[in-house]
């Protein structure tokens, strides 16, 4: 059976040449694509799906590539990684202006994500889940609650989250807060109606530190079940962001809200505290994107 998988991938691997030649002239790219499909499809890639594919992110190009620039103001479109930029082409034409019915929204982001995993750095797929969940959050996550008819799915809440960090003397400090339950945790808040979760992130850290700064990167998506008192157990994504500062900025913890404390760590100190497991692999991936921007 022929692979639309496969095929992306020949997809991605025409627009990253393009790129690279600084072009996307149609007739040009689908002879790169044939070549592709040739040399390298053995048979097992989807051609029409290819080709169709291809020609409607050119056609849509312009506009694919407004939307990749308002989701990811703070990453100029020729400061995202190559392999990035043209898996997100993929992604966007895909979840915006593909055949929803061919192509349902959810599996276009898990197919993006895939991409990223297996084409570009370690970072990637992070921050294309980033990007492309924010936009799938703006159209209204069509097909979230796609169950069976015997299912009842949980209610879905999406709240935008941030990893406030600062370089001092070479190491990176990241900013925890201590919640009821005396672990230290990220800050975070639930989204208001047609609310995107970095700007849920910011409010969360000026509510919970008392400050404001921008948004340097996206660093991915966190998704857990809660038990709310209210309404009982209900899915939770968390859309979290990175935030560098010049120096550790005092941080004020509110009195309400849950948050009993506000704190700077330095990075050798997290392995001895009581920080939720989960929460972990976010944080390191703050401190090396904080890495990255300073030293």
């Amino acid at each position: 059976m022929a692979s639309r998988h496969l095929s992306r991938s020949h997809v991605l691997q025409t627009l990253f040449e393009c790129d690279a030649q600084g072009t996307f002239v149609i007739d040009s790219a689908r002879t790169i694509l044939a070549r592709n499909l040739k040399d390298f499809a053995e048979g097992d890639s989807d051609g029409p799906f290819a080709e169709s594919l291809l020609d409607g992110i050119l056609a849509k190009q312009s506009e694919i590539d407004a939307v990749m620039a308002t989701s990811a103001p703070q990453w100029p479109l020729d400061k995202i990684a190559p392999i990035d930029r043209n898996i997100l082409r993929i992604g966007l034409y895909e979840l915006l202006f593909g055949d929803k019915n061919a192509v349902p929204p959810k599996v276009a982001l898990n197919e993006a994500i895939e991409l990223a995993k297996s084409y570009g750095s370690d970072s990637s797929g992070k921050f294309v889940n980033g990007v492309l969940g924010a936009v799938y959050r703006s159209i209204g996550s069509p097909g979230k609650d796609d169950m069976p008819k015997d299912s009842t799915p949980l209610p879905h809440e999406h709240l935008g989250g941030v990893v406030l960090t600062t370089i001092t003397d070479g190491k990176v400090q990241v900013a925890l807060v201590l919640d009821a339950f005396d672990r230290w945790t990220l800050p975070k808040a639930k989204c208001a109606e047609d609310e995107l979760s970095d700007s849920a992130a910011k409010r969360a850290m000026k509510e919970d530190f008392g400050i404001e700064a921008e948004i340097k990167a996206v660093l991915g998506e966190h998704e857990f079940i809660a038990h709310d008192p209210d309404i009982g157990r209900v899915v939770r994504t968390v859309g979290y962001f990175l935030v560098s500062t010049p120096e550790a900025v005092p941080l004020t913890a509110p009195i309400s809200g849950g948050i009993k404390d506000a704190r700077w760590f330095s990075e050798d100190a997290l392995s001895g505290m009581s920080i939720y497991e989960d929460l972990l692999e976010m944080i390191q991936s703050g401190i090396q994107e904080a890495k990255r921007l300073w030293l």
